[in-house]
Formats: C-alpha cells, structure tokens, sequence
C-alpha cells in the first residue's frame, strides 16, 4: 500500500539523493515544497518523488546545471550556449582512449 506522505529519509532513500540536496533544491525549485507537519518535518507526497526524481535525471544523468533544469521544469527551453554538457575530466578521457584502444584490437583479433 503506498503512504500519502514521506518523510525526508524516506526520499532520500528512495531517489538517492542526500537530504542536504533535497532541503537545497527546495531553495532553488519553486514546485519542490513539501509540507511540514506540527514536528515541523518536511512531508513530501507522491508528485514530489517524482519531480525529484526527474530533477535527479537532469542534473546527474544530463548534466544540467540547476538554472538549466529550472528552465525545463518551468517549460523554457535551456540556453544551448550555456548548458553544455560538463566536459569530461583528463583521466576519464584517458581511461575512454585506453577502452577504445582495448576494443579496437579485439576487433581486430575478431
């Protein structure tokens, strides 16, 4: 049976996002306000799983910035200029190079 609200561990868990990042993206993301109870915990329903989860594939997997995802959760499209993705770091090139190299003999043998 699914709950109604989770807590903000719940969340966490469920997205893999830490709670520092969730109580953050709140900061930034007007449609990201989960409630809070008497206690004053954050109640967070089923749509805000999801937009959490789409905010995640975002800026992890797409790796837009957090303006960038602004602008496609409000339904603006992204500056192409400005929202690149992050380039790769020297030792993951090289490590791609090593790969490729690796593949290319192994083809060869093939």
């Amino acid at each position: 049976m699914k709950k109604l609200y989770y807590s903000i561990g719940e969340v966490s868990e469920i997205t893999e996002i830490e709670p520092h990042v969730l109580r953050y993206w709140e900061t930034i993301f007007d449609d990201l306000t989960p409630r809070k109870n008497k206690a004053g915990n954050r109640t967070y329903k089923e749509g805000d799983i999801t937009l959490v989860l789409k905010l995640k594939k975002l800026i992890q997997e797409q790796k837009y910035s957090t303006a960038g995802a602004k602008k496609i959760i409000e339904g603006e499209e992204p500056d192409p200029n400005t929202e690149a993705p992050k380039p790769l770091s020297a030792d993951v090139q090289k490590d791609l190079k090593e790969v490729k190299l690796f593949l290319e003999k192994l083809k060869e043998k093939l």
